[in-house]
């Protein structure tokens, strides 16, 4: 390897199922508008629980494109992470056509925190009602949060390294960096991301135990960080799978490079205690930074956690002005997930996918439902900024204490070479 270009993660493909959009060119067309996909929560079985709004994906058929061999011992978040991994690797044309490639040089990494609910339910109620016979063998695996890794593997024949992370919502930028890590230490690509279903009844009364958790009933008030009315979060269904590669072998075989995946760090200050997370998000900031030899005032948009919770929301913005100093009043923040609910571990994927549009574009997607910020932050509101970003940083927090920062870049470019 010539000494002078050492191995970088690049992203070069992305594949998207939301609640705005089952593409990334819906999802992000719906991003830029500012459109809202909360709504009433219409599953079966949950009509007399007390969450009211969430961020369905109305309109995704998994028969369309996967197998019926795998839809049968697979759940609902399973079906959206293959949707979506096909998605991304026929953008990063690794099609099922592709059989050059060295089924040992693809790995894949994927995060959930809600695993197969509705399966597992399903099987369940066969259980409580008919009896062990009645029971399928699959149950054991489909309810799994590393079905994804395993299935996504299979089905593409991927040997490569495979890995599942959980650590809260912030597993979705972990498993990225992850990946990122893994194409440093020789892997040539990885299919990394996070898709969660969290939103069948037995799912959602697991969640009820969260007072983070929004039951507010109208959806234009049920989620909205960074104001006065601030009064929880939104769950959604639904995420996002990136084609994560090396740089060089991804010029080799000439596809274009849409970002790079140039820093992030992690910490953990525990369960619920917002106050705390101020420190812990500061460091996970800074921590990514250095990754990426990057300087605060370096950074030209920020995707926000946005939990929705007065405390957190207040610790969120006082970590961005503690890591990134005087320049974190002024640079663009922006939490597109106002609009289609906060995804467990899904969600800074899916942040992290509109960021790499974002810097494409040279747009910052709008926060809907929110206009009355009281925290000190610029935070986009109304409709989309036009801005030349080439350095984004996002960031997540999860329910049981875990902070995450990732540092994306559109074009490389780190302190450490600037003399290379």
């Amino acid at each position: 390897m010539n000494a002078a270009r050492p191995r970088r993660a690049a992203v070069t493909g992305i594949g998207v199922v939301a609640p705005n959009g089952t593409n990334t060119e819906t999802f992000w067309k719906s991003l830029k508008e500012g459109i809202s996909a909360l709504g009433p929560v219409t599953r079966e079985g949950c009509e007399h629980l007390p969450l009211r709004v969430a961020g369905e994906v109305p309109e995704f058929d998994a028969s369309d494109g996967i197998e019926e061999r795998y839809l049968v011992q697979t759940d609902r978040f399973t079906h959206f992470a293959m949707a979506a991994a096909d998605q991304a690797l026929d953008d990063a044309r690794l099609g099922r056509s592709d059989s050059e490639a060295d089924p040992f040089s693809v790995g894949v990494v994927t995060a959930a925190g809600s695993g197969g609910g509705e399966f597992g339910q399903r099987e369940l109620q066969q259980l409580w009602g008919k009896g062990s016979r009645y029971v399928g063998p699959y149950q054991s695996i489909a309810w799994f949060y590393a079905a994804s890794t395993g299935q996504i593997s299979i089905r593409r024949g991927f040997k490569g390294p495979c890995g599942v992370v959980a650590s809260d919502e912030a597993g979705g930028l972990d498993a990225l960096a992850h990946a990122a890590r893994a194409v440093l230490r020789g892997t040539d690509v990885l299919v990394a991301g996070s898709t969660e279903a969290p939103l069948a009844p037995y799912s959602v009364v697991c969640q009820l135990g969260y007072d983070e958790l929004s039951t507010v009933g109208e959806p234009d008030r049920a989620y909205r960080p960074f104001t006065d009315a601030a009064c929880g979060f939104v769950p959604a269904e639904g995420g996002a799978m990136l084609v994560v590669e090396d740089e060089a072998a991804a010029r080799e075989r000439g596809v274009p490079v849409r970002a790079y995946l140039a820093g992030h760090a992690a910490t953990f200050t525990g369960a619920s205690r917002w106050a705390d997370s101020r420190e812990g998000l500061a460091q996970a900031i800074r921590g990514a930074l250095d990754e990426a030899g990057c300087a605060p005032e370096e950074v030209d948009v920020v995707f926000a956690d946005a939990l929705g919770v007065p405390e957190a929301d207040r610790a969120e913005a006082l970590a961005i002005a503690d890591a990134l100093g005087p320049h974190g009043r002024r640079v663009p923040v922006t939490a597109p997930k106002t609009g289609i609910g906060r995804g467990w571990g899904a969600a800074p994927v899916l942040d992290t996918a509109a960021a790499v549009l974002a810097m494409e574009d040279g747009l910052i997607p709008p926060t809907p439902h929110v206009f009355d910020v009281c925290h000190d932050l610029d935070l986009v509101t109304g409709r989309a900024r036009v801005a030349e970003t080439g350095t984004a940083l996002v960031l997540s927090r999860g329910l049981m204490g875990s902070n995450s920062a990732l540092l994306l870049r559109r074009r490389w470019h780190s302190k450490k070479e600037r003399n290379v």
